[in-house]
């Protein structure tokens, strides 16, 4: 019986309690005074029992109606409460964001920073940082958003570019001096290479778009680009990082270009979020906000 009952005629039933009028009812919902008189009759109905007494002039609760409108008045509000925070998630900037990001200079300065701004001009933001680089389950873990370098393999989530990010190879002149500089990509294999994930390195001449990869190794590996940076500086081996990690390394000549006549192809940084049609109103303001930053501040 209950799986029968409509909640448009509860609405009525409530909205002909609150009002005292089935004119007034049927006014306020843009119907006629018939059809709400039809709503209160298949509800009584339903529910087995008369829940308003009505004359041509009077129209009263039945001790079963007082009840019944006490606890329906109380849970629908309860349901509206309920669609208006929702309608507030989706349209005003404001809850929780919980974000999953690479480390190094990436996570820890870039998206760092866009998250203390962010929540500067909206206080009303919560946001949890995580800095790690395994393949996160966004709805599993319970990120909204992820931050990873590269091409998107699952097509259930969407990926937004937010920033081109220009790869090189790097040492320390003293580490070139002591080793000398590999003429070809190939000539890496006879040096020491500080590795990430990646030990196959790929290549691009830039005269003659010629390709190449090459397999390397060293006596270090880590995920972190600050210790690869750091182990360049040391002259301890030649490292395949993207230009912001070392941005200030290489103005001040710590650190030089490998090779000029062949290079890395560029790799996208984007952010992976959910298709989710409603998507809270933070979530997108805080993309929107994340690729300005970067076309302000690194782009540009």
């Amino acid at each position: 019986m209950i799986n029968q009952v409509n909640l448009a005629d509860i609405r009525t039933f409530v909205l002909i309690a609150q009002l005292g009028n089935f004119t007034k009812a049927a006014e306020a919902l843009a119907v006629s005074r018939s059809h709400v008189s039809r709503q209160v009759s298949q509800l009584e109905s339903q529910v087995g029992a008369t829940l308003l007494i009505r004359t041509t002039r009077t129209l009263k609760l039945t001790e079963a109606g007082r009840q019944f409108f006490k606890q329906c008045e109380l849970a629908l509000n309860q349901i509206n409460q309920a669609i208006l925070a929702t309608v507030d998630d989706v349209n005003e900037v404001r809850g929780h964001i919980k974000i999953n990001s690479v480390g190094g200079y990436l996570g820890e300065e870039l998206i760092a920073q866009i998250a203390l701004e962010f929540g500067k001009q909206y206080p009303e933001v919560t946001i949890q940082l995580d800095f790690s680089s395994h393949r996160v389950d966004l709805i599993d873990e319970d990120f909204d958003i992820a931050f990873r370098m590269g091409e998107l393999q699952d097509a259930s989530f969407i990926a937004r570019k937010v920033m081109n990010i220009e790869m090189g190879t790097w040492a320390s002149p003293e580490y070139l001096t002591k080793h000398g500089y590999p003429a070809s990509p190939k000539d890496l294999q006879q040096h020491l290479c500080l590795t990430g994930s990646v030990t196959r390195w790929s290549f691009i001449h830039q005269s003659t778009s010629e390709s190449t990869d090459v397999q390397v190794a060293g006596h270090l590996q880590c995920k972190n680009g600050h210790v690869l940076v750091k182990g360049a500086l040391n002259g301890s081996g030649i490292i395949r990082t993207p230009y912001l990690y070392c941005r200030r390394e290489i103005e001040q000549g710590k650190l030089v270009p490998v090779f000029h006549d062949w290079t890395i192809p560029s790799v996208d940084f984007s952010a992976i979020y959910h298709k989710d049609r409603y998507q809270p109103q933070r979530l997108r303001a805080f993309i929107e906000f994340t690729k300005q930053w970067m076309n302000d501040n690194i782009e540009g």
